[in-house]
């Protein structure tokens, strides 16, 4: 959820680097035994410890990317995403989405855009396949090569509440003013690599999302994510998870982890307190 979608105008400026770790002599306790940590920048990875030296299978990736990203795109976190093909990264927006999605009839509430006809249809298949015992959510394609009049008579007479679809006929449909984006909660880019580095692309994908409300969900995926291109894809959101999966590799950044020192006999009154104080979605 970008703050600022004239931030999305400038793609040149320099990606500020967060700083890992913190000065440990900047870190203050106070009387409860609260370590106060200056704010990092807000991520954390797991390599060594983790999961690089695993040499794990694929499959065991795959279910790693959708353990790690599904609870917090459930929770409505913008995900930034690179992991190859077949790791299962469609079932994270596509099951996160529908968990979330509340259908009122003439709301479009998800939007799903991808560079090529092929792969929205087979988005468009795979919310028809796990939404098969949720009669009351319609699902719509939009792609290029077929006439549009065609997709202007499905939003007539019988509106989507999740359309997948191309840029350029999405941009089309709305401003041929057929296509309301006006609802919108979940905003995703699929391959989205493909589309934010082609500059015409890029420039349709700006103006749908200047079409959608300031406050919604955006998730982002792609089999290839270069660091030049990671920013721009940020410039559209708000604080995100982001999941880079390598062979061998999982690294987690937007995860902020924090400690408090205490005796055993503290630990459930401080976990209590805390409970109570704290405003917490996890």
């Amino acid at each position: 959820m970008a703050d600022n979608e004239n931030d999305l105008l400038d793609y040149e400026e320099d990606d500020e680097q967060a700083p890992i770790g913190g000065d440990l002599s900047n870190n203050q306790a106070n009387n409860n035994g609260t370590v106060n940590d200056t704010k990092k920048a807000g991520y954390v990875s797991i390599h060594s410890s983790g999961f690089r030296d695993f040499l794990l299978k694929p499959e065991l990736l795959r279910a790693i990317v959708q353990h790690e990203c599904i609870p917090q795109a459930i929770l409505g976190m913008d995900i930034l995403c690179q992991a190859k093909s077949g790791m299962g990264k469609t079932a994270v927006f596509v099951l996160a989405t529908l968990q979330q999605l509340d259908p009122v009839d003439g709301q479009i509430s998800v939007l799903v855009m991808c560079h090529t006809r092929e792969l929205a249809f087979q988005i468009s298949k795979e919310y028809e396949r796990f939404s098969k015992y949720m009669p009351s959510i319609r699902v719509a394609v939009f792609f290029g090569g077929l006439t549009i009049t065609n997709d202007e008579k499905v939003l007539r007479m019988n509106p989507p509440h999740i359309v997948v679809g191309t840029p350029g006929r999405i941009l089309a449909l709305i401003r041929n003013k057929k296509l309301n984006l006006k609802n919108i909660k979940h905003f995703i880019l699929d391959e989205c690599d493909k589309m934010l580095e082609q500059l015409d692309m890029r420039r349709d994908v700006q103006e749908i999302f200047k079409a959608t409300p300031h406050e919604k969900q955006v998730m982002m995926f792609s089999a290839t994510l270069s660091k030049d291109i990671r920013p721009v894809c940020k410039k559209f959101m708000q604080d995100p998870m982001e999941v880079y999966v390598d062979e061998t590799k999982l690294t987690l950044h937007g995860l902020q982890q924090y400690y408090v020192k205490l005796k055993d006999s503290e630990k459930n009154r401080k976990l209590f307190q805390i409970l109570d104080d704290l405003e917490f979605n996890q």
